[in-house]
């Protein structure tokens, strides 16, 4: 085997000896998890999750798809504004230690137009994502106190590129991590992909947005 060959077999073993050697994120949990969630009749869609960790390792398209938003009849929906209590559409994210960096691109279909945004992980939530809550259980008639984590990041997102991020956990108040602006892709829907074409726009959506408009700086 020549040389060149050897140290560059060499170098590659390295590397990926060195990503295996990263082993399970030692968290207090098996999981933590990413929810979404869009303002009434203000629908996205989000093409890509992207998260690079505390170790810098990349994990492309953790979470994505349709994301939770209400669209109550004849228009009766207030879209404006963010809800005091922050669910979402949430997937777990196993096998993967706390976010440093949480990169979002989506479709803000009201519009249209395609955002991408950059949401930095503040060191004073992965102390808080680490730090065990006592809670009274609000899933028990006796009240009994339990432990719980606030694992949970909520990721609204709204006309304008506007990212609103919280903190949340189980019978836990919300706690909120920053208000983020994304840019606009200059490549559209699907980073270009789809001859600038966009997911088409509910019908309880498209009605609200011909009849009221879109509240531009209320998120």
């Amino acid at each position: 085997m020549k040389l060149s060959v050897l140290l560059l077999w060499l170098a590659t073993l390295c590397l990926s000896g060195c990503a295996i050697g990263q082993g399970k994120p030692k968290l207090p949990y098996d999981s933590w998890s990413i929810s979404m969630l869009a303002p009434n009749y203000m629908e996205v869609w989000v093409e890509s999750v992207d998260v690079i960790d505390q170790h810098g390792l990349v994990f492309e398209r953790v979470h994505g798809g349709r994301v939770a938003m209400r669209s109550p009849a004849n228009n009766k929906g207030n879209p404006t504004g963010w809800p005091t209590k922050p669910g979402g559409s949430s997937k777990s994210i196993s096998g993967v230690d706390l976010p440093e960096i949480i990169f979002v691109r989506w479709q803000s279909l009201v519009e249209p137009q395609t955002y991408n945004v950059r949401i930095n992980v503040p060191e004073w939530i992965h102390n808080e994502m680490t730090t065990p809550r006592e809670v009274g259980d609000c899933a028990r008639k006796d009240r009994r106190l339990t432990i719980n984590h606030r694992k949970v990041i909520t990721i609204g997102l709204a006309p304008g590129g506007i990212a609103k991020v919280w903190l949340r956990g189980g019978c836990l108040k919300a706690m909120e991590i920053g208000r983020f602006e994304g840019v606009v892709n200059k490549n559209g829907p699907y980073d270009g992909t789809s001859g600038g074409k966009y997911r088409p726009l509910s019908e309880a959506s498209k009605t609200y947005i011909e009849q009221f408009g879109i509240p531009y700086g209320s998120w």
